[in-house]
């Protein structure tokens, strides 16, 4: 059911879409989980912004096949609260050495999110080569993280953050992107989000 040998590296090679999931009711989490590794896209991220989101990890934790991380992860406090829900892999929004550190020290696989060169070179000196490019969009698009990875050969991304169905394939057709963040990929009914689901992982290829 779990994967703890994954390395953030090959969290993000699973699957084409990460989608982002904002979950306001916890007995909803199970069945979208459901719905979504039906569909091929088995790496999930909740966001910490709702008072259902510990409760939906360890929900969406009993679905096989799932990977469940913690998303929206802005604090040592936080982390330790995912970490005794089951989260599997942290994503952050930011890039700070406070939160870094003991989430490096646990060796959970961890995504943090960068938007230019500074926040990049930070997380190198903190031993870090993958990163979610947030909020990638606003951040100036494929053009600027294009311009971004160019000095750093070494690192890889996830772009979140105004990525759409129509947009993603133009964004994973870049060879320094692994896989990208979505959230329109839930909604409806299960059979559609398992639609959904499966069109997204089909993008890759």
């Amino acid at each position: 059911m779990t994967d703890t040998l994954l390395d953030i590296g090959a969290i993000m090679r699973t699957s084409a879409v990460i989608p982002v999931l904002v979950i306001d009711d916890a007995a909803t989490a199970r069945p979208l989980a459901e719905a979504l590794v039906a569909g091929g896209l088995r790496v999930l991220e909740v966001t910490m912004r709702t008072p259902a989101a510990l409760e939906a990890i360890a929900e969406m934790k009993k679905v096989p096949g799932a990977i469940v991380g913690a998303g929206t992860v802005v604090n040592a406090k936080q982390f330790a609260r995912v970490m005794d829900a089951g989260a599997e892999f942290i994503v952050s929004p930011g890039l700070t050495e406070r939160l870094a550190d003991p989430i490096i020290a646990s060796g959970v696989p961890f995504l943090p999110g960068i938007s230019d060169a500074a926040d990049i070179m930070r997380g190198l000196d903190l031993g870090l080569d993958h990163f979610k490019f947030f909020p990638a969009e606003a951040s100036g698009g494929l053009k600027a993280l294009k311009a971004l990875a160019a000095p750093f050969y070494q690192c890889r991304f996830c772009p979140t953050g105004g990525i759409t169905e129509a947009s993603a394939p133009e964004w994973l057709a870049f060879d320094r992107v692994l896989c990208v963040g979505g959230s329109w990929i839930t909604g409806g009914s299960m059979a559609d989000v398992e639609a959904r689901a499966r069109a997204a992982s089909a993008l890759r290829g």
